[in-house]
């Protein structure tokens, strides 16, 4: 299943000797854009978290909070330079990443340390699972450097995700 990503026209590419070939990377480029977004969004989240927890476990918080926060800015810097690296132009700003995010609204009313831990919970989750179909696609665009990009973000992502969600999950 291929998709498009929220762009007006076909993205400016650059001239390359990738032996990718153009109609692909066009795509490839159109996706990676896509998640660039949703990644600009996700790290802004992670300090949106980091900067307003209260709560018992703060300091806890605001420190996986401010990790995250700096895992995702590696992806958001691979993902980027992956574009570029296929003849692309990284759209990574601020306001194209408002413009196209797939992540829902991060609340901006939230103080406690458990609000804060389902908002993220949820922002990574629907962000791994934007990952991992990126790995599909990608395949299918018969692209494994892209394919192993995502691998290699979605399985950061699950890992944060795990240490966010252990702080709600109960012993039995």
């Amino acid at each position: 299943m291929k998709t498009k990503a929220n762009t007006p026209e076909a993205p400016q590419m650059y001239e390359t000797e990738n032996d990718i070939a153009k109609s692909r990377r066009v795509e490839l480029n159109s996706l990676m854009n896509q998640r660039l977004a949703d990644a600009v969004d996700l790290q802004m989240q992670m300090k949106q978290a980091h900067w307003n927890v209260k709560g018992p476990h703060f300091i806890g918080l605001h420190e996986l909070f401010d990790k995250v926060n700096e895992a995702v800015a590696s992806y958001v810097d691979l993902i980027a330079e992956r574009v570029v690296q296929l003849g692309g132009i990284a759209e990574g700003t601020v306001r194209a990443a408002a413009q196209r995010s797939r992540l829902a609204e991060y609340p901006l009313d939230i103080a406690d340390g458990a609000a804060h831990v389902e908002a993220v919970a949820r922002a990574l989750s629907t962000f791994g699972r934007e990952a991992r179909n990126t790995i599909d696609l990608a395949d299918e665009l018969e692209d494994a450097d892209t394919a192993d990009l995502f691998t290699e973000v979605s399985r950061g992502i699950d890992k944060w995700l795990w240490f966010v969600e252990a702080h709600t999950q109960a012993t039995k």
